[in-house]
């Protein structure tokens, strides 16, 4: 059953995003407005999908949840696909269901390109990771370019035909872009941005540099304590996946095969974990929609929302 008319906004239904970097205290906040709206939460993690991977992931526990209702957690394999391009799929579904019963809904992540595939769709070139583009760039190191041709060739066709097959650079541009949204690179040329028929509320969440720094060194310390090194031991017949080739997986890998030291490996999950931050922020910044706050505003951020749905009904 749909309840959405494409193109026209349905009053008072409204998507509340909370978005922010790593460790700034999203799912303390989500759960604390879930509770108060009696509303479940979305999850817009890129990683926390993943049944497998949990301690690396900051992974809420059942604890941390207090009942409130979690999507996207756990909710798929790492062996199996999946990227922004199907999790936008599913996730417009449910929140199509979820809206017959309630009224605002929340959002949450630290993945701008997933929290940005659900709000608007691509309406340009996303940004991809560095990890992405580095495996690829690997991978046509040692392969050259045949294969990626004809993985353009399946994935894309359309893009297939206009491309120029001895230009390596567009090539591998195009499929770092696939492989990370899940659709065609000939889609983005497009240039159509996609509206969505419900409204949509979104809040950041930022502390003090030196506090938040502080936050993740103590999480990555946490995560050790937790089991870390054997987590990824157990993952390491999937080492190869986009998922694990991230911050807070591939440093322990990279230990594991003996590249550097323990010591080492603690300095640079802190060190990249910080990095990754900053560019959580640096995409967040970018997008003007974003209203910001600390995640200690709890009572402000909630006036804001209900102000907020207020003046859309006008």
């Amino acid at each position: 059953m749909l309840i959405f008319i494409i193109g026209l906004k349905v009053e008072g239904k409204y998507l509340i995003v909370i978005a922010g970097p790593t460790a700034v205290g999203k799912t303390d906040l989500c759960v604390e407005l879930a509770q108060h709206f009696g509303v479940p939460v979305i999850s817009a993690d890129s990683r926390q999908f993943f049944k497998e991977m949990n301690i690396g992931t900051a992974k809420p526990t059942t604890a941390e949840m207090q009942g409130v209702t979690h999507y996207f957690i756990d909710s798929h394999s790492i062996a199996e696909p999946f990227n922004a391009g199907l999790y936008s799929e599913e996730a417009l579904r449910l929140i199509d269901h979820l809206f017959i019963e309630k009224d605002l809904l929340i959002l949450t992540g630290g993945s701008g390109l997933y929290i940005k595939a659900v709000c608007e769709g691509f309406d340009e070139m996303p940004e991809v990771e560095e990890e992405t583009r580095n495996k690829l760039v690997s991978e046509f190191n040692d392969k050259g370019l045949s294969p990626f041709l004809e993985e353009l060739k399946i994935s894309d066709p359309v893009y297939y035909e206009q491309v120029d097959k001895a230009n390596h650079q567009r090539i591998l541009r195009a499929l770092e872009v696939i492989r990370t949204t899940g659709v065609p690179f000939s889609f983005y040329r497009k240039n159509e941005k996609t509206s969505r028929n419900f409204h949509i509320i979104k809040i950041a969440l930022e502390r003090p540099r030196e506090e938040l720094y502080e936050r993740i060194n103590r999480r990555m310390d946490l995560m050790l304590e937790a089991g870390l090194e054997a987590e990824v031991k157990a993952l390491i017949q999937y080492k190869n996946t986009n998922a694990l080739q991230t911050v807070g997986y591939k440093e322990v890998f990279d230990f594991l095969d003996g590249v550097y030291d323990r010591e080492e490996m603690i300095r640079l999950l802190k060190r990249n974990s910080r990095r990754y931050a900053k560019r959580q922020l640096t995409w967040f910044k970018k997008d003007k929609e974003y209203h910001w706050f600390n995640p200690v505003q709890k009572a402000e951020i909630i006036n804001f929302i209900k102000a907020e749905s207020e003046r859309r009904k006008a």
